[in-house]
């Protein structure tokens, strides 16, 4: 039996952002003397200032967009403390602590530089270090200079524009163009409620779903947008929607079957992904015909069981008709080949 449960609420999907950090300044040293009875200038005692906060990032796996994020265009963390008399040090400053959804990559605002990919939960990186605290003059004091009048100043904290891209973490991803019955498919296999019409473009944000496979197998499946002709080139958004499908382990490719031009369906969708990054056509991948619903009998035996070596999959997401055999298919490919994410 096959069940599922929802993984992505229908929310606002944000894929991309950016915003400035600013760690803390490190707190000052301090210039100062012990006060004692008939000694007008005792030793020193100023103590050292504290450290500025850091800003760190931190993968919180309840996430699944950073539309939480997309509200703010600045963080910054607490200052140091500056250092006071009698050896006392100065406060280190408060970090900053933002969390981000598993599969964030995150770049140098400025550069582009890829600064760090945080895909595991609870994986944290330190985003901008705050100032080290400066030097009081009691760290100054020697043997031939036992009354230092001077301290140090404290550091300033390093700063940058970050922008966050999300590319979705899934074992599936499913590619058709629009109006292809991913979004049925994705309804009827898993807890998701995606947006359903006959018309294209139903589907404008990625989408996730849990599917279950027997009793202890589940794997994750994901729905972009319909590709179209330019998709890779940035048309109709496809540019933005087609990375989240470079971490999957293997592609499933929706057409629908009572097309003539299967083979040329099947073309254009390799070539979208092969225009936006090569690699993706090293996953694994499976066809699925798509609404044999409308379809005869006698069309629907002579629908092709492969095309190009890939193995095809007649289906009625309205109906059932051969959905648990492209799930046990799915959940064989995704469990048996341990192919990896692309990152």
């Amino acid at each position: 039996m096959i069940t599922a449960f929802f993984l992505t609420a229908d929310m606002e999907f944000i894929d991309e952002i950016e915003f400035a950090v600013y760690a803390g300044n490190g707190g000052n040293g301090c210039v100062s003397f012990r006060r004692e009875k008939f000694v007008p200038r005792g030793g020193p005692d100023g103590g050292d200032g504290g450290d500025g906060g850091d800003v760190i990032l931190s993968v919180n796996p309840s996430l699944h967009t950073l539309l939480d994020l997309s509200q703010r265009k600045r963080y910054a963390a607490g200052r140091g403390g500056h250092g006071k008399g009698k050896n006392m040090y100065g406060k280190r400053g408060d970090p900053v602590v933002i969390q981000v959804p598993p599969g964030t990559l995150v770049l140098d605002g400025e550069t582009g530089e890829r600064l760090v990919d945080l895909t595991v939960s609870g994986e944290t990186y330190v985003a901008v270090k705050g100032g080290r605290g400066g030097k009081g003059n009691a760290k100054f004091a020697t043997a031939r200079m036992q009354t230092p009048d001077f301290a140090v100043q404290g550091e300033a904290g390093q700063s940058r524009t970050l922008r966050l891209e999300l590319k979705l973490i899934a074992d599936v991803g499913l590619v058709g163009l629009p109006n292809a019955g991913k979004s049925t498919l994705l309804s009827k296999i898993t807890a998701a409620r995606p947006k359903i019409a006959d018309y294209p473009f139903t589907t404008l944000v990625p989408q996730l779903g849990i599917v279950r496979a027997g009793s202890y197998r589940s794997f994750v499946m994901a729905d972009i947008p319909g590709l179209i002709e330019g998709a890779h080139a940035g048309k109709g958004l496809g540019d933005r929607f087609l990375r989240h499908i470079e971490r999957t382990r293997l592609l499933l490719l929706l057409i629908e079957a009572g097309q003539e031009n299967r083979d040329e369906v099947y073309d254009v969708l390799l070539s979208e992904l092969r225009g936006f990054n090569a690699e993706i056509l090293e996953k694994p991948r499976l066809v699925a015909w798509t609404k044999i619903d409308l379809l005869s009998e006698a069309q629907q035996h002579g629908l092709p069981r492969t095309i190009r070596n890939s193995a095809c999959f007649p289906i009625s997401a309205l109906t059932g008709q051969g959905l648990p055999e492209l799930i046990q298919a799915l959940s064989q490919k995704v469990f048996h080949h341990e192919t990896p994410r692309n990152p």
